[in-house]
């Protein structure tokens, strides 16, 4: 995140109002004890899930000839995935398009350390860590040496069905042309979103247990996706116009649940100025000499303190004041290293171990399986972010311990971030901060999705879901949606 200077006007988030006469409202979904993650609402119409996602033990053999491939247990659930992915395909070309589906004419198991293999006018040799989609020879073709082990291995076997499934979308795509506005001038971007799009889609139709090969569950099992979805996301600071372009995690995460919630007409409808109007993979602003890292002290709170009070300014309550005291309250609920204390109306903070937090994510350990405490600075400010926004809901008499507060409280987190980018406020957001927010949002004890108590909402998909809501309308959503 960076800062700036103060221009003219204001940006505050009045809606927040709304939450007033919503105080009362009570809660859905089935309460958990401490510690424990809430189950709330639904994800997307569908109930929350709780169990192990993964290929059925009843699951068909596949069937299907793919060149080079082993009896490993990532080239099984690949061969697995390409088999059902066809499965949905071949139910929605014809319902959703009017068109029959014809599977791909090829597939192709490498290993990039193994024998060389010609394939789409290059070796096997040079596309390490890869799965791809080859246009000419109508071709899907996976790295099961080394991308798919990982995968497995860092986020579940889920995280190779969403790769598989993204690189079948690419082939759909080309199918469909016109019909999903593809041509030659297409910019990789939209033709990546769209591919993502079409990716949720087929796992709303496998959530809805419609899949003879493989089931998932709404909260661990689409956490699993989103992880992996995460994990293979461009650089902060690069161009959406860059050739190779594949978007944010903020991006990708928005084009999968656009299709696990719209499903595939809504994804065959994202085209270039439906990305222009809302892609936050762009470039580093000039006068950001930290590239979006910027350090957590007194001082960078102190600017924290002014951008939340100046975007809640109409709320019409008393701010909550941010106090580097420990991160515990004494005399209630404490979820350190940052805790709202209802008595004093105090935003408790532990700075070390925020500004530990705030370090930035090391992108070799991340790759690597190694263990990394930094998340990001935006990561630290917004969950300081998410207990300020605690204090106003209490101003205004909302609840705070029931199943809704804390996706109310990540849309409010979100509402305030989308707020930085107008004029007025001292602080911006940089490039990457938004993939900073995701990846607090998919651990385990997410704090931006948390109750007074420290409590997550349980489900992943709709933790982001409710952060993009306020980031992309505000945060009249947060009070009629979370009420």
């Amino acid at each position: 995140m960076g800062f700036r200077r103060r221009h003219g006007g204001r940006a505050a988030l009045v809606a927040i109002l709304a939450v007033a006469a919503l105080g009362g409202t009570a809660a859905c979904g089935t309460e958990k004890t401490a510690g424990q993650p809430r189950t709330v609402g639904d994800v997307a119409g569908l109930p929350v899930t709780h169990f192990e996602s993964g290929l059925k033990p009843t699951a068909p053999d596949p069937g299907i000839e793919v060149r080079g491939v082993t009896e490993s247990e990532e080239d099984t659930i690949a061969t697995a995935a390409i088999a059902d992915v066809s499965a949905y395909w071949s139910e929605h070309l014809p319902s959703v398009f009017g068109q029959q589906f014809e599977p791909v004419k090829s597939l192709l198991s490498y290993d990039p350390s193994g024998k060389a293999i010609d394939v789409c006018g290059a070796s096997t040799r040079d596309a390490m860590m890869n799965a791809f989609y080859c246009p000419p020879e109508d071709l899907v073709a996976w790295d099961r040496g080394q991308l798919l082990p990982l995968l497995r291995e860092r986020f579940g076997p889920m995280a190779i069905v969403t790769v598989l499934g993204h690189e079948y979308g690419h082939a759909i795509q080309y199918r469909l042309g016109a019909k999903a506005g593809i041509d030659k001038s297409t910019t990789t971007i939209v033709k990546e979103q769209q591919a993502d799009c079409f990716t949720g889609g087929y796992f709303r139709w496998m959530a809805e247990d419609r899949s003879q090969y493989f089931t998932v569950s709404t909260s661990e099992g689409l956490n699993q996706v989103l992880a992996s979805m995460f994990f293979i996301r461009d650089q902060a600071g690069q161009s959406a116009r860059d050739p190779g372009a594949h978007g944010t995690a903020f991006d990708r995460t928005f084009a999968f649940q656009l299709g696990f919630e719209d499903g595939p007409a809504a994804c065959a409808k994202i085209d270039q100025a439906e990305v222009d109007s809302r892609i936050t993979e762009q470039p580093f602003h000039s006068g950001d000499k930290g590239e979006g890292d910027t350090r957590i002290d007194a001082k960078a709170i102190g600017h924290l303190q002014q951008s939340l009070d100046q975007a809640f300014s109409e709320a019409g309550v008393l701010a909550p004041r941010i106090a580097d005291d420990g991160g515990s309250c004494p005399n209630g609920p404490s979820t350190p290293p940052a805790s709202y204390c209802v008595d004093t109306n105090t935003v408790s903070i532990d700075l070390a171990a925020l500004a530990e937090l705030g370090q930035p994510v090391d992108r070799e350990a991340e790759f690597r399986g190694r263990e990394t405490t930094g998340i990001g600075d935006f990561a630290a400010f917004a969950e300081i972010a998410s207990r300020y926004t605690q204090g106003i809901q209490h101003g205004v008499g909302a609840e705070l311990d029931n199943a809704n507060a804390g996706l109310r409280t990540a849309c409010l987190v979100g509402a305030w971030a989308g707020a930085t980018n107008t004029d007025g406020n001292n602080l911006r957001l940089s490039p990457g901060d938004l993939d900073e927010a995701i990846a607090e949002l998919l651990q385990p004890k997410s704090l931006i999705a948390a109750d007074v108590n420290g409590i997550p909402v349980a489900s992943g998909f709709a933790r982001v879901a409710a952060l993009r809501t306020g980031y992309l309308e505000g945060s009249v959503p947060c009070s009629t949606n979370y009420g």
